[in-house]
């Protein structure tokens, strides 16, 4: 059990930074990880053996994720959370963009972020994607090439504009 513990903890980075990127803001995603290593800690038994460790846990959190969408939402005032892209060094363009890049994420579909993320992000092949998401890999392919060209336009500035409609 203790190397199974020892594997566990190590992916709370990825976890994390996953978690983070996916809801938004800290809190929230500390929450997420903390239900999701509660949940996989509680689970353990029950895990393959031969199977990834990270991609088990990420399963984990997505699950988390979406059944957090079906519950009735609490109402909470939002706190003013500008340390989440501190300006490096004073370079306010390099701060500009972090934010900038924030937004546009937080603007894709989930099922497009999701994909997005794990890919680019964590860095997992299309496979590991498609199992942990529980989605052909397809699926997977096609979602991730709506939400790099989604992306693309919306940091291109272009995204406002195509939403445009011409009124005669």
């Amino acid at each position: 059990m203790h190397e199974a513990s020892a594997q566990l903890l190590s992916c709370l980075p990825s976890l994390r930074r996953y978690a983070r990127a996916l809801v938004g803001d800290r809190n929230s995603a500390d929450d997420l990880v903390q239900d999701t290593l509660e949940r996989g800690w509680r689970k353990l038994a029950t895990r393959q053996r031969d199977g990834d460790m990270r991609a088990w846990l990420f399963t984990i959190m997505h699950n988390l994720h979406i059944d957090s969408y079906r519950k009735p939402a609490i109402a909470t005032e939002a706190i003013d959370d500008d340390t989440i892209f501190p300006d490096a060094a004073g370079d306010h363009t390099q701060g500009l963009q972090l934010r900038e890049m924030d937004r546009a994420l937080a603007a894709l579909p989930v099922e497009q972020r999701e994909i997005l993320l794990l890919v680019a992000l964590e860095q997992m092949s299309y496979e590991q994607v498609a199992a942990t998401l529980d989605v052909p890999i397809g699926t997977v392919m096609s979602r991730l090439s709506r939400a790099r060209e989604r992306l693309r336009l919306a940091l291109d500035g272009r995204a406002a504009v195509s939403s445009l409609k011409v009124v005669k």
